[in-house]
Order: C-alpha cells, then sequence, then structure tokens
C-alpha cells in the first residue's frame, strides 16, 4: 500500500465519492483528526483499515477549496480588502482580518464570520463575501495571524491554532467584533456567526459582548459556558448536525439554560447531516441541509440587524 501521507499522489478526482458512499467509521476518524485528536497520517491509516475502500474514503474528504469557491474575490457586488486592527490583551496586540463590503456607500449591518480551528482559510472567506453579497459588512478575521497567519494548508493552521493561548485568541475575536461593530460603514448593528471552533465561540460571544451584540448563528460549536449565558442578549439561530453527538448532546442542557435566561432561541438539527455539513470543500457538505441553514441564518440576520 502506498505511503498514505502522500496526499498529492492519492487524492482521487473531485466529485467522486458522494457523502452516501463514504462510511460512518471514516466520517467519525475525520472528526478526530478536524479537532486535533489524531494527525493526518493516523486518520488515513486508520481509515485504511477500518473498511474496505477506507483510504480512498479518507482522501476524498480532505478539503478541496478551489472547487468550493462561490463567489469570487472580484465579483463586482463586493469590494474585499485586508485591515488590520488594534487587538489589546489579545495573542500580540494585532489583529488582520478579511473584510468585505457589499456594493454601495452604506451603512451596514455587520457580521463577524468566525473560522474553525485552523486559521482563516479559503472557505470562511468564501462565507465572508456571500455573507456581504447577502448585504452584510463582514470580517473575517485570522486567529493565526499573530503567528504569521493561515500557512497554505489546513494541517499546519490546526496545529498553529492548538498552540496559541485560548484565552487570548478569544480576545482577538471579542476585539474583531468591536472594530467591525465600530467602523465607519457599519449600522452599529452586530450580528456573528461561525463553524465548529468558530461556532462555540459565537455562543461565548453572545455573552462576552452581551448587549453589544444583537443576533448570533453558530453552526455546530459547543454551548456557551453557563456561566455567561444570563449575560446573553442577542437573538440566536443555532444550527446542528445529525450526526455530531459530541456537540448535540450539550443542546438540552444550553437550551434549558438559555430558556432560564429568557433568551430568543430557536435550533435546528439537519436530518442526515455531519459535523462540517456547512463546509462545500468536502463531501461532508450537504448541499440541500447548507442551502436551507444559510438561507434562514440571512434572513435571521435581515430580522435582528435591521
Amino acid at each position: 500500500m502506498p505511503d498514505p501521507q502522500d496526499a498529492a499522489a492519492l487524492l482521487p478526482t473531485p466529485g467522486a465519492l458522494t457523502q452516501d458512499e463514504i462510511d460512518q467509521r471514516v466520517f467519525d476518524l475525520y472528526d478526530e483528526y478536524c479537532h486535533g485528536r489524531i494527525d493526518r497520517r493516523t486518520f488515513l491509516q486508520r481509515s485504511a483499515v477500518v473498511t474496505a475502500g477506507g483510504l480512498a474514503m479518507a482522501q476524498a474528504l480532505l478539503p478541496r477549496y478551489v472547487q468550493a469557491q462561490t463567489v469570487s474575490f472580484t465579483d463586482e457586488r463586493i469590494k474585499p480588502s485586508y485591515v488590520t486592527f488594534p487587538s489589546p490583551g489579545g495573542t500580540s496586540g494585532t489583529m488582520r482580518g478579511y473584510l468585505v463590503q457589499p456594493s454601495g456607500t452604506g451603512p451596514f449591518p455587520v457580521v463577524l464570520v468566525i473560522h474553525e480551528n485552523r486559521g482563516l482559510n479559503p472557505y470562511i472567506e468564501d462565507v465572508a463575501r456571500r455573507a456581504a453579497v447577502a448585504g452584510f459588512l463582514a470580517l473575517a478575521p485570522d486567529g493565526l495571524f499573530p503567528a504569521g497567519g493561515y500557512p497554505g494548508n489546513d494541517d499546519d493552521g490546526r496545529a498553529l491554532q492548538a498552540k496559541l493561548d485560548q484565552s487570548k485568541l478569544r480576545t482577538d475575536m471579542l476585539n474583531s467584533a468591536r472594530y467591525l461593530k465600530a467602523h465607519a460603514l457599519s449600522s452599529g448593528r452586530l450580528g456573528v456567526t461561525g463553524f465548529c471552533w468558530g461556532g462555540s465561540t459565537t455562543n461565548a460571544l453572545a455573552g462576552l459582548l452581551g448587549e453589544e451584540m444583537q443576533a448570533g448563528a453558530p453552526f455546530y460549536g459547543a454551548a456557551a459556558d453557563p456561566a455567561l449565558v444570563p449575560r446573553i442578549k442577542a437573538a440566536l439561530l443555532v444550527h446542528y448536525a445529525e450526526h455530531d453527538e459530541r456537540i448535540t448532546s450539550m443542546w438540552p442542557a444550553y437550551e434549558q439554560a438559555l430558556k432560564a435566561s429568557g433568551v430568543r432561541h430557536e435550533a435546528h438539527v439537519y436530518p442526515g447531516t455531519q459535523h462540517g455539513f456547512h463546509n462545500n470543500s468536502t463531501p461532508r457538505y450537504n448541499e440541500a441541509a447548507a442551502k436551507l441553514a444559510w438561507d434562514r441564518t440571512v434572513a435571521f440576520f435581515r430580522e435582528h440587524l435591521a
């Protein structure tokens, strides 16, 4: 068997395997890999063992960002740029982010787009562009900027993010939200969305920001610390994958805490989906669920940020 670390040589043709053709055990191993509990080589090797064709299934799950772009950075409906801004108490005192302005002069309601546990990769930049096309001034901060920025691949990005002081990294996200809310083109109404680690951070920021944040739409993120829930003033739209027990198991207690604190909220579990179903760079992507979740998010932000 060829060395599974040689990913470039083994990558199947994009689209060669669909979600339905991938064994759930390989999805479970990929979840472990994505969250840093096993490395890439171990993920590939274990996948090869659990089922016939497991190695090809594992290779099919590795992201393909070029094919996943939905809004070009040259799209005439948007004006993207990279910006730097102060981040007191953060990793280095300075942050960088991908700011995408809709066409027009503003002011615009604003949406912070928070990445997964690997920095500002092309998928998250694309989500920021999608938000701008929908009429929001969007900022996608790169938590890895103080460590040199997103390194161009998710493996190194994941390793870099894991080494950061997590409290300072969260402060960087908090400062990013405040920078965006105070931007000259901002209407002063702030929404936050994020994916995986970014979903968890969305929940946390809702508590940390209190009345500064009007709406949050976390995708498959861990629940906020119970001590933060009473401080949440934003309305929440929570998205979960059906096959994501680690995260969905947190919902009953989280829902109870939100109700006890009078937080406006709604939650949706998308049938047949995996953790990461919104990310269209891998076969975990579920087109119907991703579109429904995103349409709900845009409508939710338009309602609460108007």
